[in-house]
């Protein structure tokens, strides 16, 4: 009989929900797809909706609804902590409490009035701890039947970190580091003064890392100063924050602007200011310390689990240059970091862990990763596609053969054109995996530029993704094992790069941007990095074969990845989102399903109906 399980995150960033059957992931969407509202933290109505239709469900065929946090918990660490500071923070306590007292803590009966749209019968509602979900999504969907588990974030009730050991159906907690001490609120912290976005810009900083120059010493002398005044490093890869600096435990603010101009010498970055070289230096400074860090506590957890494989997640784990540290310090035979890493994989884990923990139902592995490649997500036929190129009078081909149409779109890409590639279920998780992306030809150096400043409309030093044939890896990367997920970062094999000229550091942005650092310039960073996805000719068909039929004309088995979207923008969901997208940028060609789009043939993009009317709860 079919035990089906409802996982949801909601109320903080990054909504979602997920559904298992038996055990088995069946479905699971970020809310903002939906929505297209950027980190939508509203309950999960879309997500949830589409969840149960991908099982043919509805609330009654539940047996379990489970949300990723314990509100209470967190709401009694609210309170300690304007206790602890007092009378610090006063004018944060009058602003919070009122919408904790209305909102958080009659959280139960907001999520039962979401859940009753869907149904008459209302399930139990199981509230496991934060980063025990984030456990469970990161131990339950691996290969592994045994493994060190490591899960890093912002905070989530108390627990900022925690290390344990996943072994069979039971995840043990070994040790847990509490808020106010938050390696990831020090990653934020320093992205809020460095000019990003917190909550979302994280992926910037780590972006903006490798323009620091580590030979000036005023690298060294960030450090020294972080190290010296900001934070103490336990060799257990514990940490103390000294709350001096930081504002986040009883203010409206990440951090002290006053002490840290103060310690450091210049100001914070005003977003969207110009990128001097003191914040690009800061950026390298506290990514070293940040791998420092976890690399200090991959080697506690192998001590005190004495496993062979370690699993990762919560926000810090998208660090793909850090998790590539790991794998590269042999710790460990190999890694595994959920691809949905952040507060909506929370949705994920708490359902799994509610199946493997409260219900205590066996877990057998056979060595295989469980997240069926992420792409978890709505798909969509030939009949929507054909419903959207309608909707705009899009002229298209139609091609009956797929290896026909991968042949000409493998020829647009290398003969230069940006191709929007829209395929299959959707991606859960912040990467795009070859089902909602946008690619190009790394071989192209104008590639990087077109991208970010035509298609994407983002920062110039922003870097891009390669997707590669798995089976290619090693030939193009210093990487022996396959990244399905693009939560990898590794340098590029050495025969392919090229030298830097002299004096390099010294030089303008623009002129270290582009420089062509290898035979792949728009997939090599500044360091000659990068952050990889492999792809697997079983869990991707369509995108290996796209793949392959370029390395065919260009003896290059890879090409530029990054998600269908431009900035400020979610990744988009439906045949619709993926046109309007294609209509407002750059783009030359649209794939939808067997279905290509030429730019040049369309018309102009006229006012349409909201989106809303795709996702009617009628």
């Amino acid at each position: 009989m079919p035990i089906y399980i409802l996982g949801i995150s909601a109320y903080y960033h990054d909504s979602a929900a997920a559904l298992i059957c038996n055990g088995e992931i069946i479905a699971a969407a970020h809310e903002e797809r939906f929505t297209r509202k950027k980190q939508d933290s509203g309950f999960p109505t879309y997500a949830v909706k589409y969840c149960l239709a991908e099982a043919g469900i509805s609330l009654n065929d539940l047996e379990l609804v489970v949300f990723y946090d314990k509100p209470l918990l967190k709401f009694e660490r609210l309170l300690v902590t304007y206790h602890s500071f007092a009378p610090k923070g006063l004018v944060s306590f009058l602003s919070a409490i009122p919408v904790w007292m209305k909102e958080k803590i009659l959280l139960k009966n907001r999520l039962k009035e979401g859940l009753l749209s869907f149904g008459t019968k209302l399930p139990p509602i199981l509230f496991p701890e934060h980063h025990l979900s984030h456990a469970a999504s990161a131990f339950y969907p691996s290969p592994y039947d045994e493994a060190a588990i490591l899960t890093l974030d912002g905070v989530g009730e108390w627990a900022t970190m925690i290390i344990g050991h996943g072994k069979g159906n039971q995840i043990t907690i070994l040790k847990q580091l509490d808020f106010p001490h938050s390696l990831g609120l020090l990653y934020s912290a320093f992205t809020h003064y460095t000019g990003f976005k917190v909550n979302s810009g994280e992926y910037k900083l780590m972006g903006l890392a490798p323009y620091g120059n580590p030979e000036s010493g005023v690298v060294d002398e960030f450090i020294n100063k972080i190290k010296s005044e900001i934070i103490d490093i336990r060799e257990d890869g514990s940490i103390l924050l000294n709350q001096k600096y930081f504002d986040y435990a009883t203010g409206m603010k990440m951090c002290d602007i006053k002490q840290w101009e103060s310690l450091f010498g210049f100001p914070a970055r005003p977003m969207e200011s110009p990128l001097q070289q003191c914040y690009m230096d800061m950026a390298l400074a506290i990514q070293k310390i940040h791998d420092e860090i976890v690399l200090k506590l991959a080697a506690t957890a192998k001590k005190l689990t004495n496993c062979k494989y370690l699993v990762l997640a919560g926000g810090s784990a998208l660090n793909c240059v850090t998790n590539g540290q790991i794998l590269r310090s042999g710790l460990f035979d190999d890694i595994w970091i959920q691809p949905a890493a952040g507060d909506a994989g929370g949705s994920l884990g708490a359902a799994l862990a509610a199946w493997y923990i409260y219900l205590d139902k066996p877990r057998t592995t056979n060595g295989s990763d469980l997240m069926k490649g992420a792409y978890l997500g709505p798909e969509y036929h030939d009949n929507d596609i054909l419903s959207m190129v309608r909707k705009y009078d899009a002229p298209f081909t139609y091609y009956k053969d797929f290896d026909k149409l991968a042949e000409a779109v493998s020829d647009f890409i290398a003969n230069g054109s940006v191709v929007g590639w829209f395929q299959g279920r959707m991606e859960f998780g912040p990467r795009a995996l070859g089902n909602r992306s946008i690619l190009g030809d790394p071989r192209n150096r104008e590639m990087q530029k077109k991208l970010n400043l035509k298609i994407k409309f983002r920062e110039g030093f922003r870097p891009f993704a390669p997707s590669c044939l798995e089976e290619d890896v090693n030939d193009l990367f210093e990487l022996d094992k396959p990244s399905p997920y693009m939560l990898l970062v590794a340098p590029v094999k050495e025969n392919r790069c090229n030298p830097l000229p002299e004096h390099y550091h010294e030089k303008e942005l623009k002129d270290r941007l582009y420089f062509q650092r290898s035979d792949m310039p728009s997939i090599t960073h500044i360091d000659y990095s990068a952050r990889i996805q492999s792809v697997n000719k079983d869990v991707n068909p369509r995108y290996w074969t796209l793949i392959n039929k370029f390395k065919q004309k260009t003896g290059y088995g890879v090409v530029v990845n990054t998600s269908f979207n431009v900035r400020g923008e979610p990744i988009i969901c439906t045949p619709i989102d993926a046109y309007k997208c294609f209509m407002r940028t750059d783009m030359d060609y649209l794939v939808c399903g067997n279905y290509l789009l030429e730019k040049s043939l369309q018309k102009p993009l006229s006012e349409d109906s909201d989106w809303r009317e795709e996702f009617s709860l009628d």
